[in-house]
């Protein structure tokens, strides 16, 4: 009866076997040929290169979207190739981790974004155990990129699931491997050739690649995985850009100057009034900020090719000439500060009535910018007190610590008998600068080795000061150097102490909740600025004291919307978001407005200048503002304003100023001199160019 009842139902094709046995075999039956698992992946790694793109730069029409293309598409097959030989399990467990580093390595670098407007490094990477202190800043942008980083965790799972449910079960031959590898080494061969066929230009994909290291402008043209291959490699091999450009030229009729130069004494070498004897005056007697370099006795002297360059370099570079404001302030006290997240927007004659006084009735730079470089605050940091543009990929402050560095504030009034102390109101060795300020020459003080205030994210600059001043106030001559932490992200009043303490000042202020948040920050920085003219007023030695203030970058711990709010007009994002303000100031002062374009970079030449420092202006990358000169601002991405036009640097488009005539080359040399101080800045630092001057000298 069985017997007949199993023929029966083999009649009707109806098989007895387990239902989930044959699902099983159909699945095994699903073999899908490596080509199109390969294929998968390429697309795969392409989406999330594409995804991270549309939700950081939003560049999407540029070369980067192709070339990324292709060396992600080399990275897929090598990557296959490579894990081929290996059992079907194991393939698929070695393949889903490296898609969750991927995953974490895209979505990490996504959320350092959204916070500091840059992309880290490896060398960043390697030196900031420290950035764990900014856990809360971590969540913020973690919230903000929530969607984009659900996204590529998607697409990263998939990839996952790819590999695991299809591909062939047993192990790739050594034939089928080697045909991956080799694919994946021409495919990415061909993106090379790509790339070699793009011009030699600012941001070129060629330039990118081979010549400088701008994280930025390398995403969009590159792709954010052949940036960061590049940059892993650079970090190990201790990579440096290289200049592909003539050495420039300099026709000393470029130099302009808002006003007619003025007489200089020859004996002081200070500029000096006409008086009622000199009606028959007519030619001044021109001195200039320079040492007593023998650069052709170096050039003879030297057998290292890339010395002899740079000392070629700086002895074409013309000086700055002395002018009535050199000197001005010899034998003053100097207190020099780099504000966090300082900015014009900042200025209100009600909510910062003492940073509003300061820089109206000031030396008021109306067209003064502060860029934004690799490693925002300390970058900045570093432009404002070495007058050098930061080399890209590395801490630069902190590999100055193992240079000689004789025209920094510090080191200089040291040498002429003043007490120079240093202040930071946060973790005294973040971003190392226990390292880099003492090599200053700065007796240097944080939180944790000597500066005693309230416990607070983020620290108050008010109590800085009142904790400071009386280490040094009495012993004259003093410079004092401080970087502020009140005015940092994020702008809120439930995680910022600050905005919190001072809520109750911006409180009516018809703005919104973020941009409230901010002015209330810097209402602390206020608070603080008062407090020290105060103590310098109560001691007698305001008018005999120049303080100099500057921000380390605009405040972009604010959405654009928040900064366009403050401003009340729109605000172009490659010139227009850097614009900020510069404090110079000494109480009691005849204050004067200056239009000419200015930047950090000048901030260092102009006060040794003011200051009747000896140092020599063309070892230095920005200008005395004070002096005859052809104004230029540059930007990070190589974009540039001077008092003739502007240049986007992203769009490659020349501005030129109504009204104002140049030569059909002169958007291209003034480029070429741009490239040329990135160049030779990052080289003063890799090779401790200023003890060889020093040494010189001797």
């Amino acid at each position: 009866m069985k017997e007949k009842e199993s023929v029966k139902d083999s009649d009707q094709g109806v098989s007895r076997e387990p239902k989930r046995r044959r699902r099983a075999k159909g699945r095994e039956r699903r073999v899908y040929p490596s080509w199109i698992l390969a294929a998968g992946l390429i697309i795969g790694l392409f989406l999330l290169e594409t995804i991270f793109r549309v939700f950081t730069t939003g560049n999407m029409i540029t070369p980067g979207l192709f070339i990324g293309l292709v060396f992600t598409g080399s990275l897929a097959l090598i990557l296959y190739g490579l894990v081929g030989g290996l059992d079907k399990r194991v393939r698929s467990w070695i393949m889903g981790l490296l898609f969750g580093l991927i995953w974490i390595f895209y979505a990490g670098q996504m959320v350092y974004y959204e916070i500091f407007d840059t992309f880290t490094t490896t060398y960043s990477i390697r030196h900031g155990g420290q950035a764990a202190e900014f856990w809360r800043d971590g969540l913020s942008g973690m919230s903000r990129t929530a969607l984009p980083i659900i996204l590529m965790l998607i697409v990263a799972v998939l990839l996952t699931v790819l590999v695991k449910k299809s591909g062939p079960k047993e192990k790739f031959s050594k034939k089928m491997m080697l045909l991956f590898v080799i694919g994946g080494l021409i495919l990415h061969m061909g993106g090379v050739g790509i790339v070699n066929i793009y011009d030699n230009g600012e941001n070129s994909p060629h330039n990118l690649y081979h010549n400088v290291h701008y994280p930025r402008q390398s995403v969009d043209n590159l792709g954010f995985y052949t940036f960061m291959r590049l940059d892993i490699y650079r970090y190990i091999t201790d990579w440096s850009p290289s200049f592909a450009g003539e050495l420039p030229t300099y026709d000393e009729e470029e130099i302009t100057a808002e006003d007619p130069p003025e007489k200089v004494s020859p004996s002081t070498g200070r500029s000096e009034e006409p008086t009622d004897e000199d009606v028959e005056y007519t030619a001044p007697v021109v001195e200039y900020n320079v040492l007593d370099i023998d650069f052709e006795q170096l050039i003879e002297e030297e057998t290292r090719e890339e010395i002899i360059e740079m000392h070629e370099y700086f002895r074409r570079r013309p000086p700055s000439q002395k002018n009535s404001y050199t000197g001005k302030y010899e034998g003053y006290n100097l207190i020099v500060l780099t504000a966090e997240g300082f900015s014009h927007l900042a200025l209100h004659p009600e909510v910062t009535p003492t940073l509003y006084k300061m820089v109206h009735e000031g030396y008021h730079f109306v067209n003064f910018y502060t860029p934004i470089w690799g490693v925002s605050t300390l970058d900045g940091e570093y432009v404002a007190n070495t007058g050098l543009i930061p080399k890209s990929g590395v801490w630069s402050f902190r590999e100055s610590s193992r240079n000689e560095m004789p025209f920094v504030f510090g080191n200089q009034m040291s040498a002429l008998g003043y007490r120079t102390n240093a202040y930071h109101n946060h973790y005294y060795r973040y971003y190392d600068r226990h390292l880099s300020h003492p090599n200053m020459g700065y007796d240097y003080k944080g939180i944790g080795n000597g500066l005693q205030i309230t416990s607070a994210w983020p620290r108050s600059d008010l109590e800085m000061m009142e904790a400071s001043i009386p280490e040094y106030i009495d012993d004259q001559p003093f410079h004092a150097y401080y970087m502020t932490v009140s005015g940092h992200l994020q702008y809120n009043f439930s995680g910022n102490a600050m905005a919190l303490k001072n809520r109750g000042v911006v409180e009516d202020l018809p703005y919104s909740t973020a941009a409230r948040a901010y002015l209330a920050t810097q209402v602390e920085l206020d608070r603080a600025m008062e407090f020290l003219l105060e103590t310098l007023e109560e001691k007698g030695i305001g008018e005999n004291t120049l303080i100099v203030l500057s921000s380390d970058h605009y405040p972009y711990g604010l959405e654009h919307d928040e900064i366009e709010e403050l401003e009340g007009a729109a605000v172009d994002r490659n010139f227009e978001l850097y614009r900020n303000a510069l404090i110079m100031y000494a109480p009691g002062m005849e204050g004067k407005t200056f239009d000419a374009p200015a930047s950090s970079l000048d901030i260092m030449p102009t006060v040794s200048n003011m200051m009747g420092l000896d140092f020599d202006s063309r070892l230095f990358m920005g200008q005395d503002l004070m002096a005859p000169r052809d104004p230029l601002v540059i930007f990070q991405n190589r974009s540039f304003i001077t008092d003739k036009g502007r240049f986007n640097a992203s769009t490659g488009e020349f501005f030129l100023k109504e009204g104002v005539e140049v030569t059909p080359d002169y958007r291209e040399t003034v480029s070429n001199r741009i490239s040329a101080k990135f160049h030779f800045s990052a080289r003063i630092l890799d090779n401790d160019y200023y003890s060889i001057i020093m040494d010189s000298l001797e």
